[in-house]
């Protein structure tokens, strides 16, 4: 699992400490200041009671060791973990990460926090790991176990792509037991033929622009994938339509405006893999339109500033236009 320097071709990766996005995530490295929340989280009976090595009571002793195991499981390449946090707030809900077994293949681990159970969070930031080893680290293979009686890791797994691979005896020293747990895996083929089928989608997006150089940004509302991260406002390109034609269509509808005899100047295009999807979308920087844009969607405005773009949490495949936005104004 090399991470050699390809000049513009070299990959971020866990070895960097280089974070993970996924469409509501941010997978990170842990640090010290994680100590306080691990404890909270994980000092709950209900939370570990499935694992095999997390300890119960837990302490800051047991995160300091933690984090010391991971420091050094880093240094020798045999293994990572990562803080998973939500990209609205950054409140660390949960971990994922793996280790190499002794034929050298990961073995992947996840918890989340009970608070945030059922959201669909392990399995988000457990497909984003799996592309990361595949297709960044160029693993063959990746397993994982589960306690026979943790219904809902097996589902995590399943939805991830990995199935059912036997059975193993797993130790569970912090148990004081051993339990037969089912095995589950998928090798770097299974899991380029699933990624492979994945849609692409076309999004026009425009950065609206006023007189005083500020920006508009629209927020997720709530009920849909990535609500309350903030966006340039746009839509889905519909079959037969151009990305133009959307944009007019979708900026009417959204927020009330007509952009129809603007200049619709491209400016860049983000290009974003978001493991179900892959998002191909060109961002228009608009000056001039009719009407005043209002939310009719259930979303928030907020004009800003371009050099405050960055305070706000947006999707990933809005990030990297940030920069670029800046430089045209």
């Amino acid at each position: 699992m090399s991470d050699e320097d390809q000049g513009c071709w070299a990959v971020g990766t866990v070895w960097n400490q280089r974070p993970l996005l996924t469409a509501r995530l941010r997978l990170r490295p842990f640090h010290d200041g994680d100590i306080p929340r691990l404890v909270a989280v994980l000092d709950d009976w209900e939370m570990v009671r499935h694992t095999p090595r997390i300890p119960h009571p837990y302490g800051e002793d047991d995160a300091r060791a933690f984090l010391a195991l991971d420091a050094e499981r880093r240094r020798t390449r045999r293994g990572a973990a990562l803080a998973v946090e939500r990209a609205i707030d950054g409140m660390l809900v949960g971990a994922v990460g793996f280790v190499l077994d002794d034929r050298d293949m990961p073995e992947v681990g996840y918890w989340v926090s009970r608070a945030d159970w059922g959201q669909g969070i392990a399995a988000e930031a457990l497909l984003r790991l799996l592309r990361h080893l595949f297709a960044d680290l160029k693993v063959e293979r990746v397993w994982a176990s589960a306690h026979p009686d943790n219904a809902p890791s097996c589902a995590v797994m399943a939805k991830a792509g990995m199935v059912l691979d036997g059975h193993l005896t797993v130790a569970m020293p912090a148990r004081g037991e051993s339990v037969y747990a089912p095995r589950y895996a998928v090798t770097r083929e299974e899991w380029n033929r699933r990624h492979a089928t994945r849609p692409m989608v076309v999004v026009a997006a425009a950065a609206l622009i006023d007189a005083d150089g500020r920006v508009l940004l629209a927020s997720r509302p709530s009920g849909k994938t990535m609500a309350g991260l903030w966006e340039f406002p746009g839509g889905k390109v519909r079959p037969g339509e151009t990305p133009e034609a959307a944009l007019v269509r979708e900026l009417a509808e959204e927020l009330g405006i007509d952009v129809g005899e603007s200049c619709l100047a491209p400016l860049a295009f983000a290009s974003h893999d978001y493991d179900g999807f892959h998002l191909l979308m060109p961002l228009y920087a608009i000056r001039q339109w009719k009407g005043n844009p209002h939310p009719r969607e259930g979303q928030e405005l907020k004009w800003v500033r371009a050099a405050d773009l960055g305070a706000l949490p947006m999707p990933p495949a809005d990030i990297p236009l940030v920069p670029l936005l800046r430089q045209w104004i």
